[in-house]
């Protein structure tokens, strides 16, 4: 993992988290018990699900720089279907307040991609790599060869 992406990967996570737990008292205040039981369910699959899609995310573009956009829309359109069918297939529990599950939901979603938004945009990415992919003795020897003065 790069140190931008785990960087960006932890401040997500700590902008959700305390978000998240408000929510999770919030439906517990407001809905009791299942409230509660609601509010956790729903961090834990915030959690899981956006840090799967940002580890997803990061294996993608690791070797491949130039896919970062569109597999990110891909990530992003696939975390989201995963969720609803999630909450489709929890649509008649009894064993959680779905209305606080939902609300949780999208709060701590929004929250982690807020973070998200956040770290990537004050970030300081390179857009170069600052390593050579040649080493300066293949670079000497390709420059000596065909004649070339950029070598000295």
């Amino acid at each position: 993992m790069q140190q931008n992406d785990a960087r960006i990967l932890r401040g997500s996570a700590l902008v959700a988290a305390p978000i998240g737990l408000i929510a999770t008292v919030a439906s517990a205040l407001l809905a009791g018990e299942k409230g509660l039981i609601g509010g956790l369910v729903a961090v834990a699959v915030v959690a899981v699900f956006f840090a799967a899609g940002s580890w997803a995310l990061m294996r993608l573009t690791q070797d491949r720089p130039q896919l970062a956009m569109s597999a990110g829309m891909l990530v992003y359109v696939v975390q989201i279907l995963l969720i609803g069918i999630f909450v489709i297939s929890f649509k008649g529990s009894t064993a959680f307040s779905g209305r606080a599950f939902g609300l949780t939901l999208l709060v701590t979603a929004l929250a982690w991609l807020g973070g998200q938004i956040k770290q990537s945009l004050t970030s300081r990415m390179l857009y170069v790599d600052p390593e050579p992919s040649v080493p300066p003795q293949k670079r000497e020897a390709d420059a000596v060869t065909t004649g070339s003065h950029d070598a000295t």
